[in-house]
């Protein structure tokens, strides 16, 4: 099958957070069109794919992408240009090649992913599909269960909460529409009883989801609860981490803040492992600091009802991924494309997680954008779980109208069971 690539063009847009992100159009010679943006995090691990931005302090504050949209035209454009949009590994290989460097430095990590996505996009639509079938290369049978990240922690002016997202998942259910459902009634009343808990209306946190109303992350999972039960899902939506622990880590002491005081690894983990005998958690994210290898072993070893997840520890990198599974340190990680760079690496990191028995967790990024192809991924690849931020502002709706909308277009699809999945 031959589809070849007649254009390439580029031009700088803003993403959720109103922060420049470079967004690319590839045609083909078939008038099949694809659009790719790469997304930016907020919590973004030191071996991601590097982000080039201008470094212009009077535009953006240096964070305008003009460089990269000169790239993508002038640089990588003439290098596909006549490659075959349905060859994805080689339009990738050219890129990686033409950059030269492990952290795609030279082109920089979002111009090339961004490009990826866009020819990833284009060989869909010459097929006149969607995407996600072009993935599953036919119809899908389930899609993902939805993950929340309701409470946010970080720095607040009265309390820093160290656990970074807090999550609820709605997983007691056959059905994605009535597990949206559930987590949109969760949310809404979590801020009636964030309000009672705190004497005024809860802060709306940078990420959406609610700021956190105490610097102890028990009380916090005990208000999340308190609002399931009141909306009568006990038994039905259980709880996710991400402590992005690798923010809070002081190298100099070797030490972790947890509840405004130092701790060390293992009392972290210990703290965690009391955690999960209290509250039913599904999975536990980047719980350590990224390089603590030694650390997560202890951590899958010690946490026996929930699963360890790595996120800035792995980096959706299949060396990482090697690395963590020959040395038992996680029980899966969660599948952020950007990190890495190229549509294909990213799903080689997927087929050797899933060929080797770890989780996959597709994930947006906080900076996102409306379009982001991790949908297609969590849809595409029928994955258990998906994250997503908190069910407010539009990009965030929009993966859940993504995930309806999947589902009631593929007859017989249902939401993925995942109850010999989880632990508790």
């Amino acid at each position: 099958m031959q589809d070849r690539i007649v254009s390439v063009r580029a031009q700088q847009i803003i993403d959720c957070k109103c922060r420049p992100a470079i967004e690319v159009e590839v045609r083909t010679e078939s008038g099949a069109i694809g659009r790719g943006a790469a997304p930016t995090g907020t919590s973004v691990g030191m071996h991601e794919a590097y982000a080039l931005r201008d470094g212009d302090p009077t535009t953006y504050n240096g964070l305008s992408v003009h460089k990269a949209v000169g790239t993508a035209v002038e640089v990588i454009g003439p290098a596909l240009k006549g490659m075959n949009i349905f060859d994805q590994r080689a339009i990738d290989n050219k890129m990686i090649a033409l950059d030269g460097t492990p952290e795609k430095k030279i082109l920089g990590g979002n111009t090339i992913y961004s490009v990826s996505i866009a020819t990833f996009r284009a060989a869909a639509a010459s097929l006149k599909i969607p995407l996600y079938t072009h993935i599953a290369g036919g119809n899908v049978r389930t899609v993902p269960v939805p993950c929340f990240n309701v409470i946010n922690g970080g720095h607040y002016e009265h309390l820093t909460q160290s656990f970074n997202e807090f999550l609820i998942v709605p997983y007691g259910t056959d059905s994605v529409d009535f597990a949206i459902e559930m987590a949109v009634a969760v949310f809404q009343k979590l801020a009636h009883v964030l309000t009672e808990y705190l004497g005024h209306k809860p802060q709306v946190a940078s990420s959406c989801g609610y700021a956190a109303p105490s610097d102890d992350p028990e009380v916090i999972l005990a208000l999340m609860q308190r609002a399931i039960d009141a909306c009568g899902y006990t038994g039905k939506i259980a709880f996710a981490l991400d402590c992005a622990s690798s923010e809070m880590f002081d190298k100099t002491t070797g030490t972790y803040l947890l509840k405004g005081k130092r701790v060390t690894a293992g009392e972290l983990i210990g703290y965690a492992k009391n955690l999960s005998k209290k509250f039913n958690f599904v999975f536990i994210e980047d719980l350590l600091d990224e390089n603590d290898w030694e650390g997560y072993q202890k951590a899958v070893r010690a946490l026996g009802r929930t699963l360890v997840l790595g996120d800035d520890l792995t980096v959706t990198n299949i060396d990482f991924l090697k690395r963590a599974y020959d040395l038992k340190a996680v029980d899966g990680f969660i599948l952020k494309p950007n990190q890495v760079g190229t549509i294909t690496e990213a799903l080689d990191a997927y087929r050797f997680a899933a060929d080797h028995n770890m989780l996959a967790v597709p994930s947006g990024r906080s900076g996102g954008v409306v379009d982001d192809v991790v949908m297609d991924f969590s849809v595409g690849l029928q994955v258990p779980l998906q994250k997503n931020g908190a069910p407010r502002s539009g990009e965030r709706i929009e993966k859940l109208n993504f995930l309806m909308r999947a589902n009631a277009a593929s007859p017989g699809c249902r939401l993925y069971d995942i109850s010999k999945l989880v632990k508790f």
